[in-house]
């Protein structure tokens, strides 16, 4: 699945030179995912979500290390990614997004069998 997560992170900007620091993040980021699944729940259960979202966050990793934004646009199936400098909360907030049926609750509020 690394190899994978590698050559998303390629297609969304990470180039060769960065090849060694972005294995390294791919790794830290699918350790930090894996342990925020469901319990019973695997990486590969998630399908491509799980590697998009380590990509993701892998290159917001890379662009915080650098300093710069560098995805403009970027299209995986039905996720289309525009970056470059701003936007919707960055890739950490989309990959959190991606992954949200399988991740734990993170102590949110919610309603169950309210009688009314």
């Amino acid at each position: 699945m690394e190899r994978e997560i590698l050559s998303l992170c390629r297609a969304m900007g990470a180039g060769e030179e960065q090849e060694e620091l972005t294995l390294l993040l791919v790794q830290a980021v699918c350790r930090q995912l894996a342990a925020r699944l469901r319990e019973g729940t695997l990486p590969q259960d998630c399908g491509p979500a799980f590697p998009l979202a380590a990509a993701m966050l892998a290159v917001e990793g890379l662009e915080r290390t650098a300093g710069t934004r560098q995805v403009e646009y970027f299209t995986a199936g039905d996720i289309t990614l525009r970056m470059r400098g701003g936007g919707d909360g960055g890739l950490s907030a989309q990959a959190e997004r991606l992954l949200e049926p399988w991740l734990r609750d993170r102590g949110s509020f919610s309603f169950q069998g309210v009688r009314g």
